[in-house]
């Protein structure tokens, strides 16, 4: 026997209470939201308090550099040359993300936004549109904005506790948690989605961040122009050679000079980054025949305690033994996988056809008078030369070279105008017409290696501001690529990007840049 289970009727007061509790719960989500938004402001006034304590201190350090430079411009210049770089790499990033909150704050407000009078703070598409829209995008400008500049800033920090704060401030890499298991670069963990209060207020921590570090390096460069004297109680006469190996007929030539040293505070010395003695004591085994330098720097405290660096290089000469032989990579000092390198061998006293060459690690080719090529095998692994001589009729062993393999750079593309590598910028309708197809070669002024294009793909922009994708399955443009050129006006512009190219190593590269036409 089967029963039927009968829905309790709701009664008009119990629906009243019901609607009531929804209403409640929402009102209570929006007042969350608003305390977090609220959040964010308090945070970016105090953050644009601090950035203005400190922009104020920078500024005092670089009035002082410059009364310095007056009294002493011969000592002073190399350290305010080095803080006036320090400003203007320190003034561009700040500036950049100054931009970038306006530009965030009209997006969401319309043109008369302002970064420090908010109105749609909750807004979750202005930040994504300005730092992450196809083409126009500026957040991978800034991500490598950020990586350059903390490059630049470190180079002058000596104490390690401040280089580790740094690097962590201006920091670009992307904490691995749940939320970044997708694959999300750093500008798309950092905007994407985001409020827009939360995202000027991000940038306002970069711009403290940017004039606290200004602040530090600008300290350690004052403290190196030596203002606060190092007390000395020894005199000693000193000869740097710059050379201390000469074949005949050779100038020797040298600095003789007197220092003062401190006998009671030894310094710390570096060389090739490696710490030595503080007695300065440094010797090594001499290798392959040849011009070398090794260099490092030396930190002292001063009487209040800062530290202050010098730099220094040291020349020496390597000569060849009697019958000794040599390689050298002709084009550069490693060798590149999967490319035809020219290498030359020669031994003193020895005629060329009586010296020979083998190779471990890869194929070899003579090409006649101490001409080879080499061809190593796999990138990462080491290729090792031997050479033998005739020397009264037996065979000899001269010695053994090695060489660092590597993988060839990605190229460059371009589109070729006679001469001419068009590599972005400004052109005319015609001459876009006129050319082909798109190239792409590795053109840094040593090697000159053409790759074969394989794909690419061109981005244009419509009236509407839509964008057009067309790919070209080959190094050729399409129909449809030249049909959209034709219809491109002065001052318009398209782009050229995903360009799939194959080396003469056999690997296959997706270059990261893009080539920017804007028509003339």
């Amino acid at each position: 026997m089967s029963s039927t289970i009968k829905k309790r009727p709701v009664s008009p007061r119990q629906k009243m209470i019901n609607l009531m509790y929804v209403l409640l719960l929402a009102m209570l989500a929006l007042n969350v939201s608003s305390d977090v938004l609220k959040g964010f402001r308090l945070v970016g006034d105090s953050l644009q308090r601090t950035t203005i304590n400190a922009d104020k201190e920078n500024r005092d350090i670089y009035d002082d550099f410059a009364a310095q430079m007056k009294l002493n411009p011969e000592k002073i210049k190399p350290w305010y040359d080095k803080a006036l770089s320090v400003r203007q790499m320190s003034d561009s990033l700040y500036n950049f993300a100054e931009q970038m909150k306006w530009a965030i704050a009209r997006e969401a407000d319309g043109a008369e936004g302002k970064p420090d009078a908010l109105k749609n703070q909750e807004d979750l598409e202005a930040a994504s549109h300005v730092m992450l829209a196809p083409v126009n995008g500026k957040g991978k400008r800034l991500f490598e904005g950020i990586n350059a500049y903390r490059n630049f800033i470190l180079q002058f920090i000596t104490d390690q506790r401040q280089h580790a704060i740094i690097s962590s401030d201006l920091s670009t890499v992307v904490p691995k948690n749940d939320n970044t298991l997708l694959g999300k670069n750093w500008q798309q963990y950092m905007f994407e989605d985001m409020p827009a209060v939360a995202a000027i207020t991000m940038l306002s921590k970069l711009q403290s961040d940017i004039r606290k570090a200004e602040n530090q390096v600008l300290h350690t460069l004052r403290a190196n122009i030596d203002l606060k004297d190092i007390r000395v109680n020894e005199l000693n006469a000193y000869v740097a050679a710059e050379r201390t190996t000469l074949m005949p007929g050779e100038i020797f030539n040298s600095k003789i000079f007197m220092a003062a040293v401190d006998t009671t505070q030894r310094p710390q010395i570096f060389v090739n980054g490696r710490q030595i003695s503080s007695s300065g004591s440094y010797s090594f085994t001499a290798g392959a025949p040849g011009e070398y330098s090794f260099s490092g720097y030396i930190l002292m405290p001063n009487a209040t305690g800062e530290i202050i660096r010098r730099n220094f290089t040291q020349k020496y000469n390597i000569i060849a033994p009697p019958s000794g032989a040599t390689v050298a990579a002709d084009l550069m000092n490693v060798l590149y996988a999967g490319f035809n390198n020219p290498v030359s061998v020669s031994a003193s006293g020895i005629s060329d056809d009586k010296v020979h060459l083998s190779m471990k690690g890869g194929s070899l080719t003579a090409q006649g008078k101490g001409k080879y090529i080499a061809r190593p095998a796999a990138v990462g692994q080491d290729v090792t030369f031997t050479v033998t001589g005739e020397v009264n009729g037996k065979q000899t062993t001269m010695g053994s070279y090695t060489f660092k393999v590597r993988r060839l750079p990605d190229p460059t593309a371009y589109l070729a105008l006679g001469d001419t590598r068009f590599k972005g910028g400004r052109l005319t309708k015609a001459a876009i017409l006129g050319v082909g197809g798109l190239n792409a070669a590795i053109d840094d002024g040593l090697l000159d290696i053409e790759f074969r294009v394989q794909s690419f793909e061109c981005v244009f922009a419509g009236r509407m501001g839509e964008l057009r994708v067309e790919r070209s399955a080959g190094s050729r443009f399409s129909d449809n690529q030249r049909e959209l050129m034709r219809q491109l006006r002065n001052g318009s512009r398209f782009y050229i990007r995903g360009v799939v190219a194959v080396g003469p190593d056999g690997t296959t590269r997706t270059l990261p840049q893009a080539l920017e036409v804007i028509i003339n």
